[in-house]
């Protein structure tokens, strides 16, 4: 896209974007409640959320096409575009989303399996997974299955993987509310880390440190399901590479994670230009994609029952996932500023021991570490997903079987919540879902 062309666009997208904020605004329980732009944008703003709304569902085409912003696809690829795996700005299934990444990255096939390629390319190969079923006993009896998945890559094009590999699957978490979390101030998330659990509450949440492409330094990590990313630009430019195979100015590589070994990806055209400094996609494209991510507010909370939320703290989940947090005051988007948030997250790293663990370090994170999830929005998932899986790999069907899950620092509000009775347990997961 031409830079010269945005401020045109921008400015035709005024005219139109009213009728998309009211009509966003008026669906915050349907299949769009995770699409809202956050209150308080300029006009200006509400156009440039309108102009990334639409680059979050462009589908890209591999090159050449017949136009240099839309080409630049893979070779080897996982989607087309952002909207793909995050559908309705929510998460992904077990089929639609689903990024198998590897431990370490492999010599042959990098950092995660791309499942899809452009015509005369081999994808990688297919991901298959299977369940394994086991049954835990809730304190009135109550019988839940609960299923573990076995993943292995079918139909491998570039020969085996290099010894000891192993794989971390990751399912496409929701976009919504990220410059929210990234306006929290860092002193107020810190003011929670806690790594040798001086308070001996049996929580040692600790911060997960990463380095920042978009900033060159070291900073806190808040997003992806170990922290491992430090801000919004972060996330979607890596994004944009290893599952879409763009290159863009963090992640210049113009075939995306294919490796010198897959020679015919490293032959195959790309979408470089001198428009986009020999990029595939503009900086400032770019941006307006990430101002689309931070203006996207969350859902807001829906009427609970107190007893509810009650049981929520007794048990011991608002341990990790907080409750309330306050945007700090120097968000480059004024909007986001010193506002009160629900997200119920810490935004730290949990030992969530070996029922979770996937084996793969990302920062400081161990691999049995994983950032507390936010909460919120959850009860939408079906109704904007049209599903209700859940956790890192989408493994849980049902908030029940996410928190049986739960191990390491989790177990001692797994047990709680297993002894609670009939009753208990319906106004904890009413109250959640009212989320």
């Amino acid at each position: 896209m031409s830079a010269r062309r945005l401020p045109l666009i921008i400015s035709s997208a005024v005219a139109c974007f009213s009728g998309f904020f009211l009509a966003t605004s008026a669906a915050a329980a349907g299949p769009d409640a995770f699409s809202r732009p956050v209150a308080g944008l300029t006009e200006y703003d509400q156009a440039t959320v309108h102009l990334g709304n639409s680059l979050f569902r462009k589908s890209w085409r591999p090159a050449p096409s017949e136009t240099t912003a839309s080409d630049g696809l893979g070779p080897l690829y996982n989607a087309r575009a952002c909207s793909d795996c995050h559908v309705g700005d929510g998460r992904g299934n077990h089929k639609i989303g689903l990024i198998l990444k590897l431990r370490q990255p492999d010599p042959v096939y990098g950092v995660q399996i791309q499942d899809k390629a452009v015509a005369g390319i081999d994808a990688e190969g297919q991901v298959l997974v299977r369940y394994e079923e086991s049954s835990v006993e809730l304190s009135d009896g109550t019988i839940v299955r609960l299923r573990r998945p076995i993943y292995e890559v079918a139909d491998l094009k570039y020969g085996p993987f290099a010894a000891g590999i192993g794989f971390s699957p990751r399912l496409a978490p929701p976009v919504f509310g990220l410059g929210l979390l990234e306006a929290v101030d860092v002193a107020e998330i810190l003011a929670y880390d806690d790594p040798k659990d001086l308070d001996g509450d049996g929580i040692s949440g600790r911060a997960n440190g990463v380095r920042s492409e978009a900033r060159n330094v070291l900073r806190l990590g808040r997003f992806g399901w170990k922290a491992g990313h430090a801000t919004v630009a972060d996330q979607n430019a890596v994004a944009l590479s290893n599952d879409i195979g763009i290159a863009n100015s963090l992640y210049p590589a113009l075939w995306g994670d294919c490796t010198v070994a897959q020679i015919d990806c490293q032959r195959a055209p790309h979408g470089g230009n001198e428009r986009h400094n020999g990029l595939e996609i503009s900086a400032k494209v770019v941006r307006h994609l990430t101002f689309y991510l931070q203006a996207l507010d969350a859902p807001p909370p829906r009427a609970g029952t107190a007893a509810g939320q009650l049981l929520f703290r007794r048990t011991g989940c608002a341990a990790c996932h907080r409750e309330e947090m306050r945007t700090g005051d120097d968000h480059p988007l004024v909007a986001l500023r010193s506002r009160t948030i629900r997200p119920y997250t810490d935004l730290l790293l949990h030992d969530m021991g070996d029922e979770l663990a996937d084996g793969m370090t990302e920062g400081k994170a161990t691999g049995r570490e994983w950032r507390t999830a936010p909460l919120w929005g959850i009860g939408l998932t079906d109704a904007v997903n049209g599903n209700t899986f859940y956790l890192h790999d989408g493994r849980a069907r049902s908030l029940t079987e996410a928190i049986l899950w739960h191990g390491g620092e989790g177990a001692s509000a797994r047990e709680k919540f297993k002894k609670l009775s009939v009753g208990q347990r319906v106004a904890l997961l009413e109250f959640l879902r009212t989320l």
